[in-house]
């Protein structure tokens, strides 16, 4: 579907989530391993069109996978009840260790990995849909779970910068994650699943391109991960202030704010967004040391240029305009 949709339907095909709301307003996550792609469409006061697999046509979205699959460790009823109920009969789990002498998951045991994993069919979350189509998307988030605590926990992005963000693909490893990883690595993976697509990346960046414009798409960048510092010195954004700036972001709470540019990634930074407090917003104001801050977004920005060269000789000006400058 990969290779078909794109070349001989001129659709887009995706890895990433989807959901709808109640006004039949669809939309898109996008994001690697860790992320929160999983956690953050299964929304209860949305229905799910599909965890995984997507295409985008001209007429909506579909699904063409139909299972769910998502990170296991310190689950938790209260913050993810639609993931928790649906492990039951006819779901899998994997690196997962029992209570002693009972056959209850204990959820909070990373005695073997941190990377606890469910696979459950999609028909076990309550509120999916069935057939699993959805109308044209009007919101589209891309996730990333930024070790490194210089991406804004949310940000808008222009349609250069889209294209940029979705061919670059980015994420953070942390220990824990995968054996041998003991500090944060920067990782990069072309549509935010290169492993699937057999496709040159700025093939489907293109599409995504197009169908922003055609259908006046919003695409934000949301930090799931680390802020007041890197991973080991900063702290994990909470889950709660994640959800209230998605929910914000789908509801339009935020399209009459105003906006900083990020100095080098160019960004939008919303001032103000309901439910979280708004000195968290801007990245380099939860640092105590605002010149390390400096300092880790520059890396961070080579990081993406030089992951970014390979693509130069196929990525026309409009996607290399969307990228971080140093010139600061």
């Amino acid at each position: 579907m990969n290779y078909i949709l794109p070349l001989e339907e001129k659709q887009l095909s995706m890895h990433c989530s989807a959901n709808m709301g109640d006004k039949g307003d669809t939309a898109i996550f996008f994001g690697l391993s860790g992320t929160g792609k999983t956690t953050l469409s299964a929304d209860p006061k949305r229905v799910l069109i599909g965890d995984d697999e997507h295409g985008w046509s001209n007429n909506g979205i579909y699904n063409f996978e139909g299972g769910c699959y998502a990170k296991a460790i310190n689950l938790d009823p209260e913050k993810e009840p639609q993931i928790w109920n649906a492990i039951k009969f006819g779901a899998i789990v994997e690196n997962t260790i029992f209570h002693p002498g009972t056959s209850i998951i204990n959820y909070k045991d990373n005695s073997l990995t941190e990377n606890t994993r469910t696979a459950y069919p999609i028909s076990h979350i309550p509120n999916s849909i069935d057939p699993p189509l959805g109308t044209l998307p009007q919101t589209v988030f891309f996730l990333t779970a930024d070790a490194f605590g210089v991406l804004p926990p949310i940000s808008k992005l222009n349609p250069s910068q889209a294209m940029y963000h979705f061919i670059s693909g980015y994420t953070a490893k942390v220990a824990g994650t995968e054996m041998g990883i003991k500090e944060p690595q920067v990782t990069f993976s072309a549509c935010f699943g290169e492993a699937f697509l057999p496709l040159n990346p700025t093939v489907y960046a293109a599409l995504l391109g197009k169908l922003m414009k055609q259908h006046q798409v919003d695409v934000w960048l949301i930090n799931t991960g680390w802020t007041g510092g890197s991973y080991g010195t900063g702290k994990r954004i909470p889950l709660a202030y994640t959800r209230a700036m998605v929910n914000a972001a789908l509801e339009g709470k935020m399209n009459n704010v105003s906006f900083e540019k990020h100095p080098i990634f160019k960004i939008q930074i919303p001032s103000y967004c309901p439910g979280v407090p708004s000195e968290l917003l801007n990245p380099k104001n939860t640092w105590e040391n605002p010149g390390n801050y400096d300092q880790t977004a520059a890396q961070l920005a080579r990081a993406f240029q030089e992951n970014f060269a390979k693509y130069t000789e196929e990525a026309p000006p409009e996607i290399m305009d969307g990228g971080p400058s140093l010139d600061f």
